[in-house]
């Protein structure tokens, strides 16, 4: 398996990990799912949970917005058999920046902005693998 594809499990498996501490903080500050929250679908108070459910929910609705088009060039660049120093590089990167990224979002941290350069360090690393299936696959078509 490649890096790329090792780096796509490894990001699935911390996003089907991630929704555990929101559940678990839900259930702590009492949020139990009623009849009638289960027909309504009504979401819970945000002012009776803990600031870390929130931020632990945040976490993992961030890394599923990203993980959608961090697959999609993953997997293209598999297809195409784009594998190249960058692409694998970028997808090393991506996973260590998401890990910091929630490490720093559950545990509430502010420093330097961690949050917000490891966001855009993954995605900067989306672009990266993005232009080389472009770079590569116009290369080879010439």
């Amino acid at each position: 398996m490649t890096i790329e594809l090792t780096s796509l499990l490894i990001t699935a498996i911390l996003l089907t990990l991630l929704w555990i501490p929101y559940v678990v903080g839900l259930v702590k500050s009492g949020a139990e799912l009623t009849e009638e929250t289960y027909k309504t679908l009504q979401t819970v108070d945000e002012t009776a949970t803990p600031h870390w459910v929130r931020r632990a929910n945040r976490a993992h609705l961030n890394l599923v917005e990203q993980f959608g088009p961090f697959a999609a060039v993953i997997i293209i660049a598999h297809i195409t058999s784009v594998s190249t120093t960058a692409t694998a590089i970028a997808a090393g990167v991506f996973v260590v920046a998401r890990l910091l990224h929630a490490l720093v979002m559950l545990g509430g941290y502010y420093f330097m902005q961690a949050r917000t350069k490891s966001f855009s360090i993954a995605m900067l690393c989306i672009l990266v693998i993005a232009f080389e299936i472009a770079r590569v696959t116009i290369t080879t078509a010439n």
